[in-house]
C-alpha cells in the first residue's frame, strides 16, 4: 500500500519509516522540515497541511493517509484548532478529490484526558477533553465522522497513549505504546477492510492498562508489548497520585487552564 505520512519527520514518522516499509508498505513523507528520513522511499514533500496545494500534491496517487502533523503541546484555542481541526479538513477535502478512501488519525488521550480513573475506559465514553489541545482532537474526530458518513471512507481515530522507547514514569505503566506496537496500530488502522468510522485506544498490552484494548484488537491491532517489563527502573515521586487521577495526566492538572480567548 502506498501511504502518505504526515509530520514524518517527528518521533512517530520516524518510528513508521523503520517499520511500515518492512510490512510491505511504501511511504511518502509530508513535513515542515527539510531533511528526508529514513524509509520515505515514494518521496518527501516539504510544505504545511494548511497549504492547499502542497496537500494536493501530497495525497495525490496514495492509497492512505497517516495523519501525525500537528502541535503537540497545549496552545491557545484558536491555534489548537488550526494544527489538529483545519488541517485534518484540508487533507479529507485532498482525499475526496483524489478518491483516497482511508485515514489513519493521531488522535489523542487528551480527548477523554478529564474521565477519571478506577474503571476500564472504553472509547464509547463521552468525550472529555482536558486542554484546548484535547478539545480540537475531539473535533477532528467529528471531522473523520461526517467525511465517513458523507464519502463511505474508512477512519481510525488512534487515541495514543505515550510514544517512548520505554516508560520513565509510574503513569506511563498504564498508558506506554512501544515503538513496535505504534507500527502495529498503524498497519492494522489503515488495513482496515471495511468503510467506518473507529476508535481505538493506542497503548501497547500493558498490565497496568485501563484503557479498554478490545476495539483496536476488532480490527486487527494486538500490541505485544507489556510497560511492566521497566517498572523495576521507575522511582516513585510525588506527582505520580496526582498525574494518574485521570486518564490525561498532567494534562488534566490546573497547571494548564486559560482563558480560550
Amino acid at each position: 500500500m502506498k501511504v502518505l505520512v504526515t509530520g514524518a519527520g517527528g518521533s512517530i514518522g520516524r518510528t513508521l519509516g523503520r517499520g511500515l516499509p518492512r510490512l510491505g508498505h511504501e511511504l511518502r513523507g509530508l513535513d515542515l522540515a527539510g531533511e528526508p528520513v529514513p524509509g520515505y522511499d515514494a518521496g518527501w514533500i516539504i510544505g504545511d497541511c494548511l497549504d492547499p496545494a502542497v496537500v494536493d500534491a501530497a495525497v495525490r496517487g496514495v492509497d492512505a493517509v497517516v495523519h501525525l502533523a500537528g502541535n503537540p503541546e497545549e496552545d491557545s484555542l484558536a491555534a489548537s484548532l488550526q494544527s489538529h481541526v483545519h488541517t485534518t479538513g484540508r487533507l479529507l477535502d485532498a482525499m475526496v478529490r483524489h478518491g483516497v478512501d482511508r485515514i489513519a488519525y493521531a488522535s489523542s488521550n487528551h480527548a477523554v484526558g478529564r474521565t477519571p480513573s478506577g474503571e476500564t475506559l472504553t472509547t464509547s465514553a463521552r468525550p472529555r477533553p482536558d486542554t484546548y489541545y484535547g478539545t480540537a482532537k475531539v473535533a477532528a474526530e467529528a471531522l473523520l465522522s461526517l467525511h465517513v458518513d458523507r464519502h463511505g471512507m474508512s477512519a481510525v481515530a488512534m487515541r495514543i497513549g505515550t510514544v517512548e522507547d520505554e516508560p520513565t514514569t509510574v503513569r506511563q505503566l498504564s498508558t506506554w505504546l512501544s515503538p513496535a506496537d505504534a507500527v502495529r496500530m498503524v498497519d492494522a488502522a489503515i488495513g482496515v477492510p471495511a468503510p467506518g468510522y473507529t476508535v481505538i485506544y493506542g497503548i501497547s498490552a500493558n498490565s497496568r492498562g485501563w484503557w479498554d484494548l478490545g476495539p483496536g484488537r476488532a480490527i486487527g491491532f494486538d500490541p505485544q508489548d507489556d510497560a511492566e517489563a521497566f517498572a523495576g527502573s521507575i522511582l516513585p515521586r510525588p506527582e505520580d497520585e496526582a498525574e494518574n487521577a485521570f486518564a490525561g495526566g498532567p494534562y488534566a492538572l490546573p497547571d494548564l487552564e486559560r482563558p480560550a480567548f
